[in-house]
């Protein structure tokens, strides 16, 4: 714990204009990033006496090794500028907010010659015009299959429609009028892109002309006594008003806005979203944060603000309203940002009276009860995890609760293809970002030890280089230097600079010895190492002839067999790629005249073995730099391929690969990827 006066900067150094702020730790890791429109104040308050701060204000402070701060031109910069920093290294005392669930849109993707309507998740990206999000996928799908009848966009992937257009042939929507099957060339690219367009028109809420269009044909097919086509659209026009009668009317002006609402405690806090666009509710989402460091409400409307549109797809993610519970302090620089994210003036208000401040009181019920449901599944979360690690610190008698959990486990079959995994757990939780994986280059072989050795060394080399190139967090007199490390050369934070309290290795006894060993050759001395056995789940320490055994209800043991668990699946789920792109590739290079490049191109275009081996000469043909005599080879060769042997376990007499690895009938490995399947430590895997 360091006391903050050994890195509190001199006095008048610190600027009183507008900036942003990174505490780091001893090991240079950024903890935490803020910002002010007056560096001096803001910063000076941090180095008032501990037990005047907040709790969270004062462990953060305690926990940190130094600060530096980047001075700007205006507020707006500083939070532009604290956003990016905050997305860049992931401080561990910034409020960090996550979705509740992982909510889908309906996404149509107008950056392709034929555009496609399909459910997407995670990260917007450009060119795709996005709906939602949607409580539910199946709400997408519903919605979908009503608006084909009248918009029947393409809505089949990449490869199904790709292998209609080879075989001239369309799918069942093609036949049955729910596409408009621009795959054999119904209509033309041009003609499809329209279509997407007029799609996208009706789902952002400009549904008059469309109705009024399909009203005015079916009257005029019925006064042309064209009975059966004014008979399906009036089916069309039904089909538009249900789509339409999913989304409720509640804001009768037809207002596109943004209303957030927060339900908070003095540890959690909850936040609903209502996307509100033609005035009716588009899509919902929540999320809930651990309020890690002292913010009040307004501190958490701005950083839900910035999680919401700061990474957005532009002007379409901003409406002209947003509508918040309470302003930022001060609300100008915020409102300046999000109009320049839209491209014109937005409103940022808290709503006083009528319709939308109704409406926000039902998003603060909506944001209510996500914080109760939260609470009700995770209120034991926090204590359950603390418990789990003060328990592992008593058992290794640790200094400290061990924060960063590593996990190290190597995986190989036969002797072949001998890979490890490294996974990293903090505070209890996965921190997937952080996982690594490795290839056992030296040598092949059913030698875990030696492996473990290896990869103990290399990680922990890594360590030890990142943190020479990095040295110290200098601060020069007159203010703080701006540090070179650790990061990458192409400027991303350096994950290897970081090391673990706690090292796990998957075994017992000689792999723990082989970690020790490795770490002790390194000159590494302040990290602590243990292993995790599997048949009685002992806890192995080097130099203890004698296990630690964890009492099978220990919240300790759970949270390392979790760790163990993890690497384990990481671990073999890289031998598996590896093996099955060994046995593909070494099945093409029996064909003679086929380089490298020819065999990528024949798999990137069929996408797996199976489906080449079923293709035709003509279809081969196809493939950009085959021509016809070595498809003929290609054809020849793959019809008369010598079956693998099968891989057997030798420890259960199983069959584990047939052979048929790689061509997409199948993984036949499952029985060494279950946790039962797992042998005892030194077994092959």
């Amino acid at each position: 714990m360091a006391d903050p006066s050994t890195y509190r900067p001199a006095p008048g150094a610190i600027p009183t204009s507008p900036g942003v702020y990174k505490f780091r730790d001893g090991h240079g890791r950024v903890i935490y990033v803020g910002k002010a429109k007056s560096l001096r104040p803001r910063l000076s308050s941090y180095f008032q006496d501990v037990a005047n701060l907040h709790p969270r204000t004062a462990t953060m402070v305690t926990t940190a090794a130094s600060v530096e701060w980047t001075v700007v031109a205006t507020e707006v910069e500083a939070l532009q500028l604290e956003y990016s920093w905050i997305k860049e290294f992931d401080p561990r005392f910034n409020v960090k907010y996550r979705d509740d669930k992982s909510y889908p849109e309906l996404a149509v993707t107008l950056n392709e010659e034929y555009p496609r309507v399909q459910v997407m998740r995670g990260a917007h990206r450009k060119g795709v015009r996005y709906f939602g999000p949607y409580g539910h996928a199946w709400a997408i799908r519903e919605t979908v299959d009503l608006m084909l009848r009248v918009f029947p966009v393409r809505t089949c992937s990449n490869g199904v429609f790709k292998r209609a257009k080879q075989i001239g042939r369309p799918c069942l929507l093609g036949y049955i009028g729910k596409c408009a099957a621009p795959c054999v060339g119904k209509i033309s690219a041009e003609e499809h892109a329209e279509l997407a367009e007029e799609f996208c028109d009706f789902m952002a809420g400009r549904t008059g002309n469309h109705l009024r269009r399909v009203e005015q044909e079916m009257q005029q097919a019925a006064a042309a006594m064209e009975y059966e086509k004014a008979a399906r659209l009036r089916d069309d026009l039904g089909a538009l008003r249900r789509a339409m009668e999913k989304n409720a009317v509640v804001l009768g002006d037809g207002t596109d806005a943004d209303l957030l609402a927060l339900a908070e405690d003095e540890l959690e806090a909850a936040v609903q979203i209502f996307h509100v666009r033609g005035g009716r509710v588009r899509g919902q989402r929540g999320w809930v944060t651990d309020k890690v460091e002292d913010v009040d409400t307004a501190g958490l409307v701005e950083h839900a603000l910035q999680q919401l549109y700061g990474g957005g797809s532009g002007s379409e993610s901003v409406p002209r309203e947003v509508l918040v519970p309470a302003l930022p302090e001060p609300a100008g620089p915020v409102q300046e940002w999000l109009s320049g994210l839209r491209g014109s003036q937005v409103d940022l208000r808290v709503p006083q009276r009528g319709d939308k401040k109704d409406l926000m009181a039902t998003v603060q019920r909506n944001a209510q009860q996500s914080l109760v449901l939260h609470k009700t599944k995770r209120a034991s979360d926090l204590t359950t995890r603390s418990r789990a690690l003060q328990e592992i610190a008593e058992a290794l008698e640790l200094d400290s609760v061990p924060l960063r959990i590593e996990c190290f486990d190597i995986s190989h079959l036969q002797g072949q293809d001998v890979v490890a995994s490294m996974v990293v757990f903090e505070d209890g939780l996965a921190r997937k970002s952080e996982y690594r994986r490795f290839q056992i280059k030296g040598f092949e072989g059913q030698d875990d030890v030696r492996s473990m050795h290896e990869v103990i060394t290399r990680r922990f080399r890594r360590y030890l280089q990142e943190r020479e190139q990095t040295g110290e967090w200098a601060v020069e007199e007159d203010g703080p230097e701006e540090p070179s490390g650790p990061r990458t050369e192409d400027g991303r934070p350096r994950r290897f600079a970081y090391p673990p309290q706690l090292v796990v290795v998957d075994g017992g006894q000689p792999q723990v010895a082989a970690a020790q060993r490795a770490l002790e050759e390194l000159g590494i001395d302040d990290v602590a190492v243990c292993g995790l056995a599997k048949r009685l789940e002992e806890v192995w320490l080097p130099g203890q002839d004698d296990p630690v055994v964890l009492p099978r209800s220990s919240e300790g043991l759970y949270l390392l067999q979790r760790v163990r668990d993890e690497a384990h699946r990481f671990a073999i789920t890289y031998q598996r790629a590896k093996r099955a792109k060994r046995l593909t590739a070494g099945e093409l290079d029996s064909v003679p005249g086929l380089g490298e490049t020819r065999r990528q191109a024949l798999l990137k275009h069929f996408g797996s073995l199976k489906k080449l081996r079923a293709a035709t000469v003509a279809e081969i043909c196809e493939v950009p730099g085959i021509g016809r005599r070595t498809a003929e080879t290609v054809v020849a060769a793959l019809a008369v391929r010598t079956p693998v042997a099968p891989a057997v376990n030798t420890a259960t007499g199983e069959i584990i690969d047939d052979g048929t690895a790689g061509d997409g009938t199948g993984d036949h490995s499952s029985s060494i990827g279950s946790s039962n399947g797992r042998t005892e430590s030194g077994d092959q895997k």
